[in-house]
This record gives C-alpha cells, sequence and structure tokens, in this order.
C-alpha cells in the first residue's frame, strides 16, 4: 500500500514537473523616452540578440516622448540575458527602461470580449466615466486605447476611445448594451458596444 502511495506522488509531481517545464516564460519591458529614429530598431535588435521574441507590444508616441510596452517570450536563461542588458541600453538610449517576469495569461473561457467605441466632443473625464461604468459592473477592461483629433469641416476637437472587454457569460447582454448606451446618451457620447470576431 506504501508503495503505491508513494508511487502516486510521484507521478504527481513529475506532472507538475511537465506542466513547469512546458509553460512560457515571459519577460514584460517598459520602455519611455524622448522619440528621435530608430528607437524600435534598437529595442527589437537588442531583444533578438539575446535569443528572444517579442510576442506581443504597444508602441507610440505621446506628446514628444516615445512609449513602448513589449511581451518578450523566452527561455528563462535567454530572459535573464536581456534583463542584463537593459540597464546599457536605457543608458545609450536616454530612456526610462523598467522589465518584470511574468507567466502566460490563463485563459478565461467564462468571459466574452466585446470591443466598444466612442466619440465625443473631447472634454475631461470621459475615461473615467467609462472606467467607472465598467468597474461597477465587474467587468475588466483588457485594452484601450483613446486619441484626440479635429472634426471634418468645423475643427471642433473630438475625443475617441477603443477598448476591448471581457464581459462573463453569465451577463445579459442586451440588459447591459442597454444601459451602457443609456450611459453616454446622458453625457452625449456616440458608443458602439458589439461582440468581437476571433
Amino acid at each position: 500500500m506504501s508503495c503505491y502511495t508513494l508511487t502516486k506522488i510521484d507521478r504527481s509531481e513529475l506532472g507538475k514537473y511537465r506542466t513547469m517545464t512546458t509553460q512560457k516564460t515571459y519577460l514584460v519591458i517598459s520602455a519611455l523616452g524622448e522619440d528621435h529614429p530608430g528607437l524600435v530598431n534598437s529595442l527589437s535588435r537588442t531583444i533578438l540578440e539575446q535569443g528572444c521574441n517579442i510576442e506581443d507590444s504597444r508602441m507610440t508616441v505621446l506628446g514628444g516622448e516615445f512609449a513602448a510596452i513589449l511581451l518578450v517570450e523566452g527561455k528563462w536563461n535567454t530572459l535573464a540575458k536581456v534583463e542584463n542588458v537593459l540597464p546599457e541600453l536605457e543608458r545609450s538610449l536616454g530612456m526610462t527602461i523598467t522589465s518584470k517576469r511574468t507567466g502566460e495569461r490563463p485563459r478565461n473561457t467564462d468571459k466574452v470580449p466585446y470591443g466598444v467605441d466612442v466619440v465625443a466632443m473631447d472634454h475631461p473625464g470621459i475615461v473615467n466615466t467609462l472606467a467607472g461604468f465598467f468597474a461597477d459592473r465587474k467587468i475588466n477592461i483588457e485594452d484601450m486605447s483613446t486619441s484626440t483629433y479635429a472634426a471634418a469641416h468645423t475643427g471642433t476637437p473630438m475625443f475617441a476611445v477603443h477598448m476591448t472587454v471581457g464581459i462573463p457569460a453569465s451577463t445579459h447582454i442586451a440588459t447591459l448594451r442597454e444601459e451602457f448606451m443609456d450611459h453616454c446618451d446622458g453625457l452625449n457620447l456616440d458608443a458602439v458596444l458589439e461582440p468581437l470576431k476571433i
């Protein structure tokens, strides 16, 4: 009986070990600095030279600053190489660079991805009121981008928001959409809430 128990424990531990070794390992890198040509080239080349790969990224120019968030995939030792070269890269590029290890994102099958698009005359508080609407309903904002532009013909300052939210599968979508549209109408926001095509 004791031999059987020992074998069972060993197999269980072996399964955990296999799961650990097959999971991807990641490094999230955040970089911020004055914009100038060649920043993306330098960042991507450094990561490639250490034997790693950029799996996901967001890069943009905000004001006069270049901002990047990179999800870098690699083995533990190659990610360590990236971590080791970041201080020198930070000095050479004149950027503020931070990093943090992370793992694979858990698959959440009880959330349905929806896209949200909102356009309105620019005024303070639009992002906050949208974030509050979803936070009050325990709906997670998974991705968001905003921009300002001048309306055609009139030149009126406009504000646009695009976000992806994860809506729990148990949510009554028709009710949520009605509440969202009423919320936006009350604030003079033109809005759309639609399922994302995957």
